[in-house]
This record gives C-alpha cells, structure tokens and sequence, in this order.
C-alpha cells in the first residue's frame, strides 16, 4: 500500500484582470492615442469621437439659458413689486431650471465620446484606426492591469476546512515550473457550484505573470499527515459505494470504502482500508466475494502509481 504525503492540491487555474475598451456611444474617430504595450494612467484619453452637433447643441441651450436668466431676474425684481403674478414668475423659473438640466444632459452625451482609462494599467494592440465609425460593440484597445493580478481557482467542496480569507498560498507558473509565488485568499464565493460542487476562491497574487496564464495552486495542508493513494481504476463503483478488492488469509473480500483527494492517476482513500493490506489491480471484475486467490506476484503501489 503506497502512503503518501498530502502536502498540497493543485489546481490548473487562470489569472484574469482586464477590461475591452469600447465607446459608450456610436461615432466617428477624430482623436487616437493608444500607446500599444505601454502603462497609462487612470484617467488619461485614449480616443474621442466626433462631437460637433452635440457641441452645436449645446451653445444653443446656453444661448437660451442666458436669455431665459435675464428673464427670470427681471421677473424677480416684478413679482417683489407686485407687479406680476406669482406663477408668471414660476414659470420663468422653471424654463431656466429645464434649460440647465437639458444643458447637463447634452454635456453628458459630449462626456460619453470621450474614452479614458478606467485604470491604471497596461495597453494591449490597437484594434481600430482614426477615422473609423465605431460602436458600442467595438473594441478599441484592452486595458490589462499587472501590477495587481488576482488568481481565481475552485477545489472541491471537501476541502472547504482548509481555506479562510486571509489564507497564504503558493503559486506556480505553468511556463516556469519551479518558480514559487505567494498569493493570500482575499474572498471566497459563499455557495458551492452546484453541477461540480466546487468552491470558487479568489487571491491576491504577489508577484509578476502575464494575465490570462495557467497556475498551479498549493494549498500546503496537512504536510506531515500521510494518506494511503491507490489507482483510480482499482475502485469498482456501485450504485450506493465504492469497492475495493484486499486479499485477506488468501481469499477475496469486497471492502466498502470511501475516497477523497484524487490525482490524475490516483484516488485517496479515507476509511475501508489499512496501511499494508494487499490489493487486486487487475481482473478485479473476474473476482468474486470469498473465492480463493494463488498470488503469483506482488508489487509496491508506489511502483504502479506514477
């Protein structure tokens, strides 16, 4: 029986943090500014689209507005003096009062053909050119932020003890084996994955990967406790349990047993079997409960497992 130490579980998993930059509204280019491959700043214009009927617009409405004030002022200093109506001077009111919200909503629709960055972070390649019509379905640039990458991984729900927020873990880069990072369990999604009763973890990675690379995840629990790993095609499943066939005084017995942690090639298991019990890894299902076995050739699981 092969014991061997549980000293991590590893989990293939992408780190992401970017953004597609698009328009808010459709138009025409005129301003593009997309340093590729370089860092910007949060807030710096990247693109503007064509805004001159918006601006003709909007000096229209100042225009009014300013016409309106003067009439409102001097309906003040009349309605003070009784010399019109209370209402007549609600109404001017209200006409300069509309004026200045159809001025803030026309300013808005100008702010919208504006692009900046939403954050600091590094450009990749331009997707359009000046000129261009764009919409808002339209990809300028993307926008990755690296200095601050988070690593989203799930884990069986087994494993749901081993993990807190504020937890360190190791990371390893899949294009450098070897390199280890440290990351810290900043969230964890509160309810299990229903169809793969997974958890669904999230970190914060100290360290430096392209976004979007694949990672192995140690947890680093239990380092010292060993578990008996036997391969995974040696479990005969059942409708109710899992099955498992040990030699006992020369004879076949089915043993009830439950699995945990699994590998790619092996299967943990927790309760139905003992340190240095004999198992059948072949021709299990010409077995039967009780019959009498003539070993002709043992092997050491650790020979079997790779």
């Amino acid at each position: 029986m092969l014991v061997a130490p549980r000293s991590s579980c590893k989990f293939l998993i992408p780190i992401i943090l970017f953004v597609d930059i698009r328009p808010e509204t459709n138009g025409r280019i005129v301003y593009l500014q997309i340093p590729e491959g370089k860092v910007v700043a949060a807030g710096t214009v990247l693109a503007k689209l064509n805004d001159a009927d918006l601006q003709a617009q909007l000096q229209k409405i100042k225009v009014q507005l300013e016409l309106a004030t003067i009439n409102e002022q001097r309906n003040k200093k009349l309605v003070l003096a009784k010399g019109i109506n209370q209402s007549d001077y609600d109404i001017s009111l209200q006409q300069v009062n509309s004026l200045k919200a159809d001025m803030a909503y026309t300013q808005s629709l100008i702010d919208k053909t504006i692009i900046k960055a939403p954050f600091t972070g590094q450009l990749g390649l331009k997707q359009v050119s000046l000129g261009a019509y764009t919409t808002t379905a339209t990809t300028i640039a993307t926008l990755q932020k690296v200095d601050q990458l988070k690593v989203d991984f799930t884990l069986p729900e087994v494993y749901q003890n081993y993990i807190k927020v504020g937890k360190k873990l190791i990371i390893e880069s899949i294009a450098n084996p070897g390199v280890k990072m440290n990351a810290t369990i900043a969230a964890i999604e509160p309810q299990i994955i229903a169809t793969t009763r997974n958890i669904k973890v999230r970190a914060n990675l100290q360290g430096k990967l392209m976004p979007g690379a694949y990672t192995k995840v140690f947890l680093g629990e239990n380092q010292q406790k060993p578990s008996i790993m036997v391969p995974s095609n040696v479990i005969i499943p059942d409708s109710k349990v899992k099955q498992l066939v040990v030699v006992k005084n020369g004879k076949a017995k089915f043993v009830n047993v439950e699995t945990g942690y699994r590998t790619a090639s092996a299967v943990e298991i927790t309760s139905g079997v003992q340190l240095g019990d004999s198992l059948i890894v072949a021709g299990m299902l010409f077995v039967r409960d009780g019959s009498d076995l003539k070993i002709g050739k043992t092997l050491p699981l650790a020979d079997i497992i790779k």
